[in-house]
């Protein structure tokens, strides 16, 4: 059953707030990622390429979770358990560019600004759709 990111902490994935994406390894170890986050109203986005670990295993297996702390407040975080529902190239450096200038101010474009612009032809960058399962914010400790 879907699970639905409540409005007290949506900002998380609306501010260039970095998160920690755990996937797992083909051994079945945890493998996380500090990782750009982005989210359409529905499903976490995640911008990364089929070569890279992460990718490898989000490819492998599903389950994942994503760690948003805010940087203001660590008492104030989110938690979201979630399945990977696509996969896809479409749009994926379109994607890129757009979460570059919301990370970093100043840069308008991933390869040449970011990455060397000959890095495009040496991976496939893939927009990830995760699906939120479950949610869990902030400490108890209060």
């Amino acid at each position: 059953m879907p699970a639905t990111i409540p409005d007290s902490h949506l900002d998380l994935l609306q501010r260039p707030i970095h998160a920690v994406l755990t996937t797992i390894m083909p051994d079945g170890t945890p493998q996380s990622s500090m990782i750009w986050i982005d989210f359409d109203h529905e499903y976490l986005l995640v911008n990364t390429t089929l070569e890279r670990q992460k990718g490898i295993n989000m490819g492998a297996c599903p389950k994942v979770t994503v760690l948003i702390i805010d940087p203001a407040n660590s008492s104030r975080w989110m938690e979201v358990r979630g399945r990977v529902i696509q996969m896809t190239c479409e749009g994926a450096e379109t994607h890129a560019i757009k979460l570059t200038q919301r990370y970093c101010p100043g840069k308008q474009f991933f390869y040449g600004d970011i990455y060397p612009a000959e890095q495009r032809s040496k991976e496939t960058r893939v927009i990830v759709k995760i699906q939120p399962l479950k949610v869990s914010l902030d400490a108890i400790f209060k």
